[in-house]
């Protein structure tokens, strides 16, 4: 098994704030992986490490089979990236940036001539070659800086964040162009906080407080949770359901979806126990399930505080 990207105990820290904590973990050729989290959680500065952007305060971490810290012009070479803030130059047009980009990598006219083509074409630009950058509505944004990121057609891509901010269908063909990326071999790295996103992925890092808290393909983590005491509510009075049951020391979490509450009961008897509680608060015409674990459930379930930890 090849491996894009292999990190160990990677580490990174801002005077006396951590924001990545001794991570490890391993990224196989050719997979698109995604790092889900909140904002904070340290996946953009993970990123920046693994690009060479920003040094480690502690651990080492190979990319595209070269230590980052040692060799990172071979890194460089052998990457594309893509940064959370618009990366692409405003006040040039869409030519224009494409062919800064390509004189950066150091593609020959020929090549350049190739792969500008097939930016316009992904970017759905063609005709809008001369139109200055800025003007443009952020989906057409976001494809061309992902074609610019791509142009040299590197074995490693990272992506920060490239769907903040666009509407749900732009996302899907966001989404459709990376499955194309990664069908012509590219090892695809995505940070995201839209779990539903993660379903696009082969393998899903979960991060919180700069700590790996899941790591597995979407299949794996929902059979490795599978057991979890989830039970799913259906109730016309979602909100009543919700109320009563955060009151109970034996309910660990709970959440509103839709006219469903989805909780989980710590108790030797969850479904009785969950009825009882509703039938004291005067709340009838439910009905409870055992539910199979979403990607958001668990990871509501790793990443929020315990009771009586003191955290907010």
């Amino acid at each position: 098994m090849s491996y894009a990207i292999k990190a160990a105990a990677l580490t990174k820290k801002f005077g006396s704030f951590t924001a990545v904590d001794s991570i490890s973990f391993e990224v196989e050729e050719g997979k698109v992986v995604g790092f889900i989290g909140a904002n904070g959680a340290g996946k953009s500065t993970t990123i920046k490490m693994l690009c060479g952007l920003t040094k480690p305060t502690d651990g080492k971490v190979e990319v595209a089979g070269f230590d980052v810290a040692e060799h990172p012009e071979k890194v460089r070479e052998n990457i594309g990236y893509m940064s959370q803030r618009f990366s692409l130059y405003s006040d040039l047009t869409v030519k224009e940036n494409i062919e800064f980009y390509g004189g950066v990598y150091g593609l020959g006219n020929n090549k350049l001539r190739e792969r500008f083509s097939w930016v316009i074409e992904v970017a759905d630009l063609k005709g809008r070659e001369d139109l200055l950058t800025r003007d443009l509505p952020l989906g057409w944004r976001q494809r061309l800086a992902l074609g610019c990121a791509v142009l040299h057609h590197p074995k490693i891509v990272f992506l920060d964040e490239p769907t903040s901010g666009v509407d749900p269908v732009v996302r899907d063909k966001f989404w459709q162009l990376i499955g194309q990326l990664s069908g012509e071999g590219a090892t695809i790295i995505v940070t995201t906080h839209h779990l539903e996103e993660a379903e696009f992925c082969e393998n899903i890092i979960m991060m919180h407080l700069g700590k790996i808290v899941v790591n597995g393909s979407p299949e794996g983590i929902r059979k490795e949770f599978s057991d979890l005491p989830l039970f799913e509510i259906e109730t016309a009075k979602p909100l009543n359901v919700f109320n009563t049951l955060e009151q109970e020391s034996w309910i660990t979490d709970a959440a509103i979806y839709g006219n469903t509450v989805h909780v989980y009961a710590e108790t030797g008897e969850p479904v009785s126990s969950i009825e009882a509680a509703l039938k004291k608060a005067g709340i009838s015409g439910f009905q409870i399930t055992k539910a199979a674990p979403t990607l958001e459930d668990i990871f509501v379930k790793e990443t929020r505080p315990k009771r009586g930890s003191g955290n907010v």
